[in-house]
């Protein structure tokens, strides 16, 4: 996951004090607003509970903290969330997830309510189906396969993505739901025009499509995404192969169908919004997909398009950077920058280029990058994309106004602190955070004339903010042969 603290909110509590409120974002999107404290906690209750070793916490302060201070603080809780999100073992745990799922709850969620709401699949047909404001991901996911009645060993292969369609009808993808979030309030609350959930596959390699063709309803699943892929341009085909699918089509020939789409070229890519590079050289214009264990760029170039693949065991790290336009923080507040994805590659053998691209999708691209590594490391889906279920070991859950809540713990006594501060009215003393709902938007992107002009240069007066370099494991497993 890809974390982020961009910036922080003063609030009012019940006793009339003010306290600052850290606006977490997870990859890319505004999630929920915590105290220190609350992250304090949670690190302690890691430190017990995991048998790791876990970066120092920013430490306390014992005098009111001055502005610089406020954001030294802010950055060292940026850097820390960043470290232990890194870590597999922290950022697989139910205590992480469930953390993330009661302060969303507690930040936007309100009350724990019983709701309706749609799953759309790839064809558009929709899904209507009894949810709780508390269901994570994962809980929702398995409402929608009952209703599809798709075999449990067929679960982990499909998960719920949010699919936004822009004013000329292009079909964007921008991410994909987690077990650390509600879905309800996720989509409620995102306000992105078009945008909906719906459920696609969660693997990367097609071999598992053989595997789910043994199956009715998980054949038909992979049939009406691959009609939807084609629909949207994803994956190209011919005009003769076109006639022919539509035949097959016609004649309800799902298997034949996708015998013939499979070996079509981008299947089993993401496609992505055009972005510029700076390969093959500054500015270029390009197409990127993802799939197959490679990023595809296309070169736009006087109508015409280049290919280059970048095979993803040869990328030996990558890292996210944003590039804020305008005075430092602290000033004038500026909504103009940038997202970077850049990746060191393996051009030839000892040679080592990095190479940059510039797009809002950047966070997303690198989140299937590490999905592509992960499922090439593992061999196998069934070990590695199960459903993480919330823990249900027992931790104590420390909200903002300092009333704690026991989660993971069938007592009465648990149940009955969840079900007091769920419905818990908010104090009158303490304000309605500022424009939470347009928080919930993916990050926009307003690119500087000086960034188009040369993509490639850092502009002097930008602010740098840098995640930690993602090291690429499979990059240990290229050969002479390879090179």
């Amino acid at each position: 996951m890809h974390f982020s603290i961009p910036d922080t909110q003063e609030f009012i509590d019940a006793a009339g004090n003010t306290y600052v409120g850290y606006n977490i974002h997870i990859n890319g999107l505004f999630h929920c607003t915590v105290r220190y404290k609350q992250l304090y906690s949670l690190h302690e209750q890691l430190t017990k509970d995991l048998d790791i070793s876990l970066p120092l916490f920013p430490p306390k302060k014992f005098f009111p903290l001055t502005t610089n201070q406020q954001e030294e603080r802010r950055l060292s809780l940026e850097k820390y969330i960043q470290t232990i999100g890194q870590n597999p073992i922290v950022n697989n745990s139910g205590m992480l997830n469930g953390f993330l799922l009661n302060a969303q709850q507690e930040t936007i969620g309100g009350p724990s309510n019983n709701e309706v709401m749609d799953i759309f699949l790839m064809n558009g047909c929709k899904r209507t189906i009894n949810v709780s404001t508390r269901d994570h991901s994962g809980e929702v996911l398995k409402k929608v396969y009952k209703q599809l009645k798709l075999s449990e060993q067929y679960y982990s292969y499909f998960v719920l993505f949010i699919v936004a369609q822009d004013e000329a009808n292009s079909i964007h993808l921008l991410r994909k739901l987690q077990d650390f979030e509600s879905p309800f309030i996720t989509i409620k609350h995102l306000h992105i025009i078009g945008s909906r959930i719906v459920l696609g596959k969660n693997y990367w390699d097609i071999g598992y499509d053989l595997k789910l063709m043994n199956d009715e309803v998980a054949t038909n699943l992979l049939y009406i995404q691959a009609i939807a892929e084609i629909q949207w341009g994803w994956i190209h085909i011919t005009d003769e192969l076109k006639s022919q699918l539509n035949i097959l089509q016609k004649q309800g020939k799902e298997k034949e169908y996708l015998d013939i789409v499979r070996s079509s070229k981008y299947y089993g890519y993401i496609q992505f919004a055009p972005c510029f590079c700076d390969y093959p050289q500054p500015n270029s214009r390009v197409l990127i997909a993802i799939g197959r264990n490679e990023l595809n760029l296309r070169i736009l170039f006087n109508e015409e398009q280049h290919e280059k693949v970048f095979k993803v065991s040869r990328m030996r790290c990558w890292r996210i950077t944003t590039l804020q336009n305008g005075s430092e923080r602290g000033g004038e507040e500026s909504d103009d920058f940038n997202l970077e994805l850049s990746f060191e590659y393996l051009i030839a053998k000892n040679q080592l280029q990095w190479i940059t691209v510039i797009s809002e999708q950047a966070i997303l691209m690198s989140v299937c990058l590490q999905a592509m590594i992960d499922e090439l490391l593992s061999k196998t889906i069934d070990s590695s994309n199960k459903i993480q279920e919330v823990s249900q070991k027992s931790w104590i859950y420390v909200m903002r106004d300092g009333q704690s809540i026991t989660v993971g713990s069938s007592s009465k006594e648990s149940e009955d602190s969840k079900k007091n501060y769920y419905f818990k009215q908010p104090s009158k003393s303490e304000p309605i955070m500022k424009k939470l709902a347009d928080r919930l938007s993916i990050v926009k992107i307003k690119r500087s004339n000086d960034v188009r002009n040369n993509i490639s240069d850092k502009v002097q007066g930008k602010q740098t903010l840098e995640y930690d370099i993602k090291e690429n494991n499979a990059f240990r497993m290229i050969g002479d042969d390879d090179l």
